[in-house]
């Protein structure tokens, strides 16, 4: 279980995005993984500085389409005492395109309740474009492979204004990982990225430090 957030910055504003917890454990640990994000998350909500910190939480596919995860998520984010509108789940390109009409009702139920979606290391899957725009995502995330060599590789820096052109497109906000360089984060804000994470704002960090930092980064 690795429970440190990987922080994310957005351009133009200066409040931070941090994700607490991979949610990458078999079924019968989901709530012990849940909770151990909406805790924090929970304690941020009560400091100014940190309400409006997001909490990012990794499902699997198998999680997602356990016929209970939606009931678990809304009762711990209840007992977390979370405003669910700051918890985004993370989800692959193959968990959602994993029984689609059950994955857009799950995603739908929660998303009246305020949870948000991001799509995670989108261009490195199979997704079909006919899919993506039926499902009511939030974000998509460009895979940190196509922004390590951007300034270098054509290729790579063509493949990254590519997903932030369709993200843009279907009204999405996109997020870039592993962010390592100014010059990167300047390359992808240039072309309309939304927000990064990475070493360049900050390494990963356990989620008392961010609780005493009270959200100054």
């Amino acid at each position: 279980m690795h429970s440190d957030p990987l922080p994310d910055a957005p351009p133009h504003n200066g409040a931070s995005t941090g994700q607490f917890g991979s949610w990458e454990m078999q079924l019968s640990d989901m709530t012990l993984i849940l909770s151990d994000g909406a805790r924090p998350a929970g304690r941020l909500g009560c400091q100014p500085a940190t309400a409006r910190i997001e909490i990012a939480v990794n499902v699997s596919a198998r999680q997602f389409h356990h016929p209970h995860f939606v009931a678990q998520v809304l009762d711990l984010v209840a007992l977390g005492g979370i405003d669910a509108r700051r918890l985004k789940l993370e989800l692959t390109e193959t968990s959602l395109l994993e029984n689609v009409d059950d994955t857009i009702a799950k995603m739908n139920v929660l998303k009246t309740h305020g949870v948000s979606f991001a799509l995670d290391d989108f261009g490195t899957g199979y997704s079909s474009l006919a899919y993506l725009k039926q499902l009511p995502l939030d974000m998509l995330k460009i895979d940190r492979s196509f922004v390590l060599d951007l300034l270098t590789n054509q290729n790579d820096a063509v493949i990254a204004r590519t997903i932030i052109a369709l993200g843009r497109s279907l009204g999405l906000r996109v997020l870039a990982e592993g962010v390592e360089l100014a010059a990167q984060r300047d390359f992808l804000f240039q072309h309309g990225c939304d927000a990064y994470q990475g070493y360049l704002y900050a390494p990963a960090l356990p989620a008392s430090t961010v609780l005493s930092a009270g959200g100054k980064r």
